[in-house]
């Protein structure tokens, strides 16, 4: 088992946007393709909002084919598109670390 962390750099303007894009439409696609969203939040980083979450996978290779897949889905292209021409661009950088747990992790 390993555990992906993901930072989405977001916006102030069109935050709620976001969040409404992940909650009701990335989330559900995410399922079809296996991934299982452990938690998220929001946090304040300096001069920044960013959106944080945690996936579990089986092993890396999963995690890489399932998010291959994930980015190749013709119905999250659509909303991404629908959804930057309704209200700009929802995500800046993005940072991915993939975390394996120590031995004596709890």
């Amino acid at each position: 088992m390993i555990e992906q962390l993901r930072i989405y750099e977001i916006f102030d303007g069109n935050k709620a946007a976001f969040h409404a894009r992940f909650r009701d439409h990335a989330a559900r696609i995410m399922k079809r393709y296996g991934f299982e969203i452990a938690a998220m939040w929001e946090a304040k980083a300096k001069d920044r909002t960013e959106f944080v979450y945690v996936l579990r996978w089986p092993d890396e290779a999963t995690m890489r084919e399932s998010w291959a897949r994930f980015m190749q889905d013709a119905e999250w292209a659509a909303i991404k598109e629908r959804t930057a021409a309704e209200h700009g661009r929802l995500v800046g950088a993005i940072e991915e670390r993939v975390l394996r747990r120590t031995s004596y992790s709890p």
